[in-house]
């Protein structure tokens, strides 16, 4: 517990066998209360290792649903163990768990119901190997999405948040994509529901078995971003009515 809230980690899996433990390893568990991880039908041994680590939840997809019907397990799990605060943390340690304690404490003293880990609120993005091309996409689509969505956020897209659990009660996360884009409907959704969102300096690390996605997803992933700003924009101005939004 901290400060009388009931903290979970989720960690949606998918061939995170080799980055799992070292992940694990940094999660405050003094502050944690449970662990949810959701295998999306992973390749490698993920099971295996997540199953030798410590108490946790452990729930195996026979198929592979995607990347946002993986969170939508993990959070569906969390608020029925009745967490307070839900920190999605990736397995592949491309985000320190060392963040945990300043995200919760954001939410826990009611500041704000939301936090999210930015890569780019400082200078290390390139330097902490994103690749340029990468970098200059989410310059463009963030600044793009700010201006559709009326917002001022430093990027939509890190892999990094938390949430109370009252903010994930609110929005119909499991009518989203099962896709990459979930992430950025659940932003939207959550801009939709008038709540603000903080976020805080998060390093940024890429190395090889870090999981990432390749050019051509990458530009679906980008056109999708953009329709569902576009929606937002569509929806918010009572043009065109979205159902994620009901």
């Amino acid at each position: 517990m901290f400060k009388d809230k009931k903290i979970i980690v989720v960690l949606p899996a998918y061939n995170a066998a080799k980055t799992l433990e070292v992940t694990y390893n940094e999660i405050p568990l003094n502050i944690v209360d449970e662990v949810v991880l959701v295998d999306d039908a992973s390749k490698d041994n993920t099971v295996d290792v997540a199953k030798k680590m410590g108490k946790k939840h452990i729930i195996v997809h026979k198929h592979n649903l995607g990347y946002g019907g993986n969170q939508k397990s993990c959070y569906n799990k969390a608020l029925e163990l009745n967490a307070d605060i839900v920190i999605m943390l990736h397995p592949d340690y491309q985000y320190t768990p060392k963040l945990i304690l300043p995200m919760v404490s954001i939410i826990a003293d009611e500041v704000y119901d939301v936090v999210l880990g930015s890569r780019i609120l400082g200078k290390g993005a390139l330097r902490g190997g994103m690749p340029l091309y990468k970098y200059i996409a989410n310059r463009f689509l963030t600044f793009s999405q700010n201006l559709l969505i009326n917002q001022k956020l430093s990027e939509y897209h890190t892999g990094y948040r938390a949430y109370s659990a009252n903010a994930l009660k609110k929005i119909c996360y499991n009518n989203n994509s099962d896709d990459f884009i979930f992430d950025n409907q659940v932003l939207s959704q959550l801009f939709m529901a008038k709540y603000e969102i903080a976020e805080i300096t998060c390093p940024t690390k890429y190395f090889r078995d870090a999981s990432s996605i390749n050019f051509t997803r990458s530009m679906k992933y980008g056109f999708g971003v953009l329709k569902v700003s576009f929606l937002h924009f569509l929806h918010s101005h009572n043009i065109i009515k979205s159902k994620i939004y009901q």
